[in-house]
């Protein structure tokens, strides 16, 4: 099982998990998406979570298996803040009560997500100990035999409510003006960073714009991937969104990718591009022009999991089909 990609070759892909591919010189990479560093980090009650050696051994033979297939895999480390608590997709309603495995939730300041209710504001303290928590989850992460860390800092999870001035009306250390709302992230990259091996490669996702005048634009977004740079991070992963439900937010193929060139061209760090990305002359065409240095695909793998056979066969790249598909291969 295959992906293309023209900066790469041929990397691997698991069904319903993020797909990408390295810029590092690594064959592939495979990721396993928004996974908990608490119980409380999660997004729903049926979500992943790292939070103990337990939880981390329970991954190991997912990334055995991801390794027989000579691919590389990644975890992303996620607290989902205020927009937390919810119940399975497919259950008859969204926020989840207590005694159904629910939480109270926490964000930078209390103020709610849509209809969701109002969370808790983390106290100092509590976002030192958040800090630390990502910093023991990407250890159990590594000893579990994980390749790569990304820490999701996007899509109006916990990370990104601290950095956007929408969500963030604090006027202590961790609020106020653009260095004090990025500090929690970059507070957590640093200690992340130190303890993680030096060779493993380090990303984070973040949200470059909300689409919404007077938040989070481009324009921050590329300081900070400069301060990101200078903390250790290797690959930022350019999305956008996800923190106000009310955001205008562009609906067209590769609409995220301008996003990812930018922070590209001016902050001098590798990113990968996001966002209706499905067809494979469409994706080529991103990093043949040097608009990203990879690709990552997430809904189209959930649409068409053998997408990167389809992809080889446009490209023009002959690959090994699996033995059991192989009688549908079009030669």
């Amino acid at each position: 099982m295959c992906q293309y990609s023209a900066k790469n070759g041929l990397v691997g892909d698991w069904h319903k998990i993020h797909l990408g591919a390295l810029v590092s010189g690594l064959p592939g990479l495979v990721m396993v998406e928004a996974t908990g560093i608490v119980p409380d980090g999660r997004i729903s009650i049926g979500c992943l979570s790292i939070e103990d050696d337990e939880h981390a051994t329970a991954f190991k033979p997912i990334i055995e298996f991801a390794h027989s297939h000579r691919v590389k895999i990644g975890i992303q480390l996620a607290h989902a803040g205020r927009k937390g608590s919810t119940m399975r997709p497919g259950d008859d309603h969204k926020l989840a009560m207590v005694n159904e495995g629910g939480w109270k939730t926490v964000s930078a300041s209390p103020l709610a997500f849509a209809d969701y209710p109002i969370p808790n504001e983390l106290t100092v303290s509590e976002i030192k100990n958040l800090i630390n928590e990502f910093s023991h989850a990407a250890k159990r992460a590594i000893k579990s035999g994980f390749d790569v860390i990304e820490i999701h800092a996007a899509h109006g999870y916990l990370l990104h409510q601290f950095y956007s001035p929408l969500s963030n009306h604090r006027n202590d250390e961790y609020g106020g003006d653009f260095t004090g709302r990025t500090k929690f992230l970059l507070e957590t990259v640093r200690s992340v960073r130190k303890c993680i091996p030096a060779a493993t490669p380090l990303f984070v996702r973040i949200s470059a714009t909300d689409w919404i005048d007077g938040g989070w634009d481009i324009n921050e977004s590329t300081k900070l991937c400069i301060l990101l740079k200078e903390s250790g991070v290797d690959l930022v992963d350019v999305s956008s969104g996800g923190n106000l439900s009310n955001a205008d937010i562009p609906n067209y193929p590769g609409y995220q990718v301008s996003l990812a060139k930018e922070i590209r061209m001016t902050a001098k760090i590798p990113t990968s591009a996001v966002g209706l990305i499905t067809d494979p002359l469409q994706a080529e065409k991103i990093l043949v022009n040097e608009d990203a240095d990879a690709i990552f695909l997430g809904r189209e793998m959930l649409r068409n999991p053998r997408w990167p056979l389809y992809a080889a066969k446009q490209l023009g790249v002959d690959i090994v089909w699996p033995i059991q598909l192989q009688r549908g291969k079009i030669t």
